[in-house]
């Protein structure tokens, strides 16, 4: 059931109809069918493996916990981690594995005859069973007790609003708030609306019109070269900004409507400086997830500069391999291992060539200079991101070095649209109106001029929200990208 459905839009305010009528001691009850049912709208057999992995954590958080001996606390574990992953691997890449096998193997004309695991990705997989990873490891370092109450426990690993693309939430943030009572609140309630909206906006009239024109070039490379495949790039690059931060917002509103507090999932990331900084502002519940039980059990950077850049290109790899079961993401994550570490390579090299150019006290020049190459770095890894191959990858990157005149700009419009020049415009102007209003956010201007201003102007520019939904959105129920993952 996709956030950008009728469906959804019903279901949702049922639920919250009835979440408020219900008796705080029976919410759990209601909250946790309602996940149930959310999940299973997608495939009916989904809601079995959601289960198994629930059970896995929940039985090896309570034995590690009673574990007396610190080796069987270990191997228990090991055994939840590799259970938990087992499933995930089995679902998501073991074709992967297989097929890089029988290609290795045919290289050498060996025989291969391990045949394919037919079966449909399960949606949310990589999100729910980091959630349960990330519980059973809080609960081995002694962050928390585990659950006793298997319903609400459930309800943790199950929570419909970020169970398909996260946030990927903490277990000592949110399963204590399913044991509060939340009353209606007017406030909270049209803060979540408002964010809901926002979100809405974001994925229907910005993500999924510029999806039409990045398709077009990035599902044909050989058929477009120069400023489409550049237009293309920069156009993914606010597609799936705007596709992911809007069901973010989404799934983050829906839960405040509620009482919920889930966690920050981006903050304008574009915004970035530096490759790290852009990793502290995109995907937060990701990159955090991966700095505290990867990067820092590596040893982080309290080890020896190679072993040090050794661990950040792990990290990074896995990232990659997490988006996805293909090369391409393997490569754009490795892509990120490089940039961190060229950024700690060069730091002190960086600084002595801003003060030759003559940027070292002028700090406004320094940092538009190196947020304008962090995000043209960022746009060449999601060349490899959205690529159908590795192959297609590099014909887009050769294709884009043969830039041709600018009236070719139009051309990918033109098998989708009515009017290219005018689409054109539309798409180039919401962009702007997204960097002007992150630009506020940034500057934390919004807070103390737009909720002051009187009630008629507020209700309009939600008005106009809704109504450019309306009148805007793209009409056809497009997936979320990370839903895939």
């Amino acid at each position: 059931m996709p956030f950008n459905s009728i469906e959804f839009l019903i279901f949702f305010s049922i639920v919250v109809g009835l979440y408020f009528a219900c008796p705080c001691r029976y919410r759990w009850v209601l909250l946790l069918a309602a996940s149930y049912y959310f999940y299973a709208a997608w495939k009916l057999e989904y809601i079995f493996l959601l289960m198994t992995a629930t059970l896995i954590s929940y039985i090896t958080a309570i034995s590690i916990f009673r574990a007396e001996r610190q080796a069987q606390r270990t191997a228990l574990l090991i055994i939840g981690l590799c259970a938990n992953l087992g499933i995930l691997f089995a679902f998501k890449y073991f074709n992967f594995f297989n097929d890089t096998l029988r290609t290795a193997f045919n290289q050498f004309n060996l025989v291969y005859n391990v045949p394919m695991f037919q079966a449909l990705l399960p949606v949310g997989i990589s999100f729910y069973t980091f959630q349960t990873l990330g519980y059973i490891i809080d609960v081995y370092r002694g962050k928390l007790e585990p659950e006793r109450h298997l319903g609400r426990y459930a309800l943790f690993a199950a929570f419909f609003p970020q169970l398909v693309a996260g946030p990927i939430n903490r277990a000592p943030h949110l399963l204590p708030q399913f044991y509060e009572k939340f009353d209606f609140d007017e406030a909270r309630v049209s803060s979540g609306l408002r964010l809901m909206l926002w979100g809405m906006f974001q994925k229907v009239v910005i993500a999924d019109r510029l999806g039409l024109y990045v398709n077009t070039v990035y599902n044909n490379p050989s058929e477009w070269a120069g400023w489409p495949v550049l237009l293309a790039t920069y156009f993914f690059a606010f597609q799936i900004y705007c596709d992911f931060a809007g069901y973010s917002n989404i799934a983050i509103g829906a839960a405040q409507v509620m009482g919920f507090d889930l966690m920050e999932n981006f903050r304008r990331p574009y915004f970035a400086r530096s490759p790290s900084e852009f990793w502290r502002r995109w995907h937060i519940s990701l990159s955090s997830w991966f700095r505290d039980y990867l990067y820092i059990p590596l040893g982080g950077s309290r080890v020896s500069v190679p072993r040090w850049y050794l661990n950040l290109m792990i990290v990074f790899l896995v990232s990659g391999l997490w988006h996805g079961a293909a090369w391409t993401f393997v490569m754009w994550g490795g892509l990120h291992g490089l940039y961190t570490i060229g950024e700690v390579a060069t730091r002190g090299m960086r600084g002595k060539l801003a003060d030759r150019l003559g940027f070292g006290d002028k700090p406004i020049m320094q940092a538009v200079l190196s947020g304008f190459i962090t995000f043209n770095l960022v746009c060449l890894a999601w060349v490899f991101f959205r690529a159908n191959s590795i192959a297609d990858a590099f014909l887009l990157l050769q294709n884009l070095a043969t830039l041709t005149n600018f009236a070719d700009l139009n051309a990918p419009w033109a098998s989708v649209v009515d009017n290219p020049a005018q689409e054109m415009a539309l798409s180039l102007g919401l962009i702007l109106i997204l960097i002007m209003v992150q630009w506020i956010q940034e500057q934390q201007w919004h807070a103390p001029t737009f909720w002051q201003r009187p009630f008629w102007f507020r209700w309009a520019a939600y008005l106009g929200l809704a109504l450019a939904i309306m009148n805007l959105g793209i009409t056809e129920e497009i997936p979320f990208i990370y839903a895939q993952f």
